[in-house]
């Protein structure tokens, strides 16, 4: 049985970033909306391992689990934008 290589997903190194900034920071709807859109991403996503540790060690950090985070995203996103045009110039959804 062959294994597949890990892949290196191109915004692998930003999505770092970002993560190391939530561990230094409170949750907040932003937080939570990027923690969904990350985990989102990376859901079997074959490679970034690391980062996707990353991802469970900041659920488990906020006490929450998949199922609430979406929960509580999707309440974000019903009540108020939480990304602004022009916070973002490119789309980074992928």
């Amino acid at each position: 049985m062959t294994q597949t290589p890990e892949q290196k997903h191109p915004r692998e190194k930003q999505d770092k970033q970002i993560v190391d900034q939530m561990f230094q920071e409170n949750i907040t709807d932003h937080n939570l909306a990027e923690l969904a859109r990350l985990r989102i991403r990376y859901k079997n996503f074959p490679g970034a391992k690391q980062l996707q540790k990353d991802l469970d060690s900041l659920l488990e950090k906020w006490n929450l689990t998949e199922e609430t985070l979406f929960e509580k995203t999707r309440q974000i996103h019903n009540q108020k934008r939480v990304y602004h045009q022009g916070e973002n110039s490119q789309e980074d959804w992928s």
